[in-house]
């Protein structure tokens, strides 16, 4: 086979690829956001539990809640943030307000904080995390202070030896942060740039350069969007990644190429944050806040019918 054949043949696959991932999402006109229940602030940091509950960051708490959209306090912590649930059990939640990754028991009762500094200086703002749960370890970004006239947001690594690595720095506000499920990628959401990044994992918490995974569509004014500023994330089983615009009103799916295939409402206008659940875990439940910031917050479900990526660490025995 010729070069040139060659070349055609191999963009034709990966074209057929990205078509039969798009043909599996379900139409954006036939998707409408279920409200669970609303807040009295914006929200944040969803994710479930080994018994199917659900918890969201709002305010100075975090919230407990059933699919049935039953919902109550379940902690508090100052500024919760970025949510993950570890194997036995243990919750990991970045706090700003602590300038720390709290870890918190199954019940809610605070423990020693899993990262409070990297190389003897203190961490400014944490805000989302994802887990490396193969290697005991978990990635965090921490954008406190940052932004296009101050490029200082950084992404780290605690490893588990419970080390903290700095990976990168210089960036315009680091926001979700998601490992693929082989561990070899690793996507950062650049808010205030509005694009996704990504790094190569070469082993835990050691990555190549940074990549842009994808340049992310502006606001549209006319149709209500107050700002385009990537939020957090998380994946499909098929290796789409699903982001919550904030301000956009909207989570949009971009496939393993990084390509848009789908734009979906996702009920807030300050869209914060995504997870799967529900289940059959083919359900996407999205935070935000149901205007600008300051004000009410809300849950929605959206009901895709897409298997989402399992990131729950089987339960300890």
């Amino acid at each position: 086979m010729s070069l040139c054949r060659a070349w055609f043949a191999c963009l034709l696959n990966l074209c057929t690829l990205s078509a039969l991932v798009a043909a599996d999402l379900p139409d954006a006109a036939k998707v409408k956001p279920v409200k669970l229940f609303e807040v009295d602030h914006y929200c944040e940091g969803v994710v479930f539990d080994h018994q199917g509950r659900g918890y969201v960051s709002e305010g100075e708490q975090i919230v407990q809640f059933t699919l049935d959209g039953k919902h109550k306090t379940w902690a508090k912590t100052g500024a919760p943030n970025g949510h993950k649930i570890l194997a036995n059990g243990e919750h990991l939640v970045c706090d700003a307000s602590q300038h720390a990754v709290l870890r918190l028991s199954a019940e809610g009762k605070l423990l020693p904080p899993a990262a409070k500094e990297c190389n003897g200086k203190p961490l400014r703002g944490p805000n989302d995390l994802c887990l490396d749960a193969t290697h005991g370890g978990f990635y965090f970004t921490d954008p406190g202070g940052s932004g296009i006239s101050n490029l200082i947001g950084t992404v780290h690594y605690v490893d588990d030896k419970a080390k903290v690595h700095q990976l990168d720095d210089g960036l315009a506000y680091p926001n979700g942060i998601v490992l693929t499920p082989d561990g070899k990628r690793l996507y950062v959401a650049e808010s205030q740039k509005n694009r996704v990044l990504v790094y190569d994992v070469k082993s835990p918490g050691r990555v190549g350069m940074r990549r842009v995974f994808a340049e992310l569509p502006m606001k549209n004014a006319m149709a209500g969007q107050v700002d385009n500023q990537p939020d957090g994330m998380t994946l499909d089983a098929a290796g789409n990644l699903y982001i919550a615009h904030y301000g956009m009103r909207e989570v949009q799916v971009l496939s393993p190429q990084g390509k848009i295939i789908a734009r979906y409402p996702g009920g807030n206008l300050t869209t914060s944050n995504v997870a799967f659940g529900g289940e059959k875990h083919d359900q996407l439940f999205v935070t935000g806040g149901l205007d600008v910031e300051k004000g009410r917050g809300g849950l929605f479900r959206l009901d895709l019918g897409v298997k989402g990526l399992v990131i729950l660490p089987a339960k300890a025995k």
